[in-house]
């Protein structure tokens, strides 16, 4: 029996700039890594990268001025509403700054007491206690400011409201800030919209434009295309940017399953082993003081390889151990189960002694996992190494 169950690594790479060879870089880091640490190889390790690294490399940036230019030709009329925006300087900011720069006007509705990922305006003990109905109560900048004063993000400090206000006027445009959940609420002021939320986008043009809205984008229509010569997104435009600098973003990676598809060919030239490969962002976790998912990417992972498709087929050990298996310990329990696991059904979706596994698709899983291991400070470790996530109670020491 095989005592170490699944093991992930950060591992360190040069830091990655426009051009570089990545697949290379990568596959060179992972081999001095395995010679450190005095691991080896096998079939099904997984090979988790950042987004992060993938775009730069790809050089797939865009300028203020060039998202602008990319604005001002959806809406030449200088004048657009923007619904639901993240609270975020690293995500939404720039993008602001970029929608400012290209108009005259700006009609911002922001949503409480929260925004889609969970950044709080107010608690909702706050606003329960102002005895505000989100559903239906429409605020003013000065009826915000009014009831709750000034206020700070819980881990920031920052007042985005002020912020927002801020980024616009110092682009010379005037701005209309109101807080409402409604997307109509919207339209009572224009019928020009950027609707700027990342799961909920869908819904939120659909809504819009039932509303009566006439020209709807998201942030995911801007960009597709490149603007003089910039980088682009054609899936997924805005969405996954970041702040790069004052003037340009970073874009979320073009090409992936191109790029893993091969690397996952390098790996197996070198290694010998069909390593899977995925690129990750944000992984999508609840952070349970703040409320705040972790999770302003379009996609977990928007690259991976074929054997990463799907959801985890296990069995809940907890509950074979105090059911199926109540009157059995030791070495005699540990066999059972073993045979319980070698024998089960492919597809155990409604199963008894599945409930309480996670029904999360893999990528989901692994690149919540990578995110948490790679962090994202100062830590170095934009590649993360993943072995022994498909092993289970019965995998032994041959395996």
């Amino acid at each position: 029996m095989r005592m170490i169950g699944t093991v992930a690594r950060g591992i360190r790479t040069p830091i990655i700039r426009e051009g570089d060879d990545l697949a290379s870089m990568v596959v060179e880091s992972l081999q001095a890594a395995s010679k450190e640490g005095g691991f080896s190889f096998h079939d099904r390790d997984v090979l988790c990268m950042t987004e992060a690294i993938v775009a730069r490399a790809q050089g797939n940036y865009a300028s203020v001025d060039q998202i602008a230019q990319d604005i001002r030709k959806k809406f030449p009329g200088g004048v657009v509403g923007l619904f639901n925006p993240i609270f975020s300087r690293n995500r939404f900011s720039m993008n602001l700054k970029a929608i400012a720069r290209a108009m005259d006007k700006i009609y911002l509705q922001m949503t409480y007491p929260s925004d889609e990922v969970g950044n709080q305006l107010i608690t909702v003990e706050e606003m329960d206690k102002a005895g505000l109905d989100p559903y239906n109560d429409i605020l003013s900048e000065e009826d915000f400011y009014k009831i709750f004063g000034e206020v700070g993000h819980p881990f920031t400090g920052v007042d985005y409201i002020k912020f927002y206000r801020d980024i616009v006027e110092a682009e010379d445009c005037e701005l209309v800030i109101f807080l409402a959940n409604q997307p109509r609420a919207l339209l009572e002021y224009t019928d020009q919209v950027i609707t700027c939320d990342i799961h909920t986008k869908e819904r939120s043009k659909r809504r819009l434009k039932a509303a009566g809205a006439k020209v709807v984008y998201g942030l995911d229509d801007i960009m597709t295309q490149p603007v003089d010569g910039s980088g682009c997104n054609e899936e997924y435009g805005l969405l996954g940017s970041n702040k790069a600098s004052e003037e340009k973003v970073k874009l979320f990676p073009r090409d992936c399953q191109n790029f893993v598809d091969g690397l996952a060919d390098q790996l197996k030239e070198v290694t010998g082993k069909n390593i899977e490969v995925m690129i990750y962002g944000d992984g999508g976790f609840k952070d349970p003081r703040g409320g705040i998912w972790e999770f302003a990417d379009p996609v977990v992972s928007p690259g991976f390889t074929h054997g990463l498709s799907g959801l985890p087929n296990e069995l809940k050990l907890k509950y074979l151990a105090d059911n199926d298996f109540a009157d059995l310990k030791g070495e005699e329990l540990r066999q059972a189960i073993a045979k319980k696991i070698e024998a089960k059904d492919k597809d155990l979706k409604g199963a008894m002694e599945s409930e309480g596994t996670t029904p999360r698709h893999l990528t989901d899983l692994l690149g919540s996992l990578a995110d948490l291991v790679s962090g994202s400070g100062d830590k170095g470790t934009p590649v993360v190494f993943i072995q022994g996530y498909f092993d289970n109670f019965t995998t032994g020491l041959e395996d």
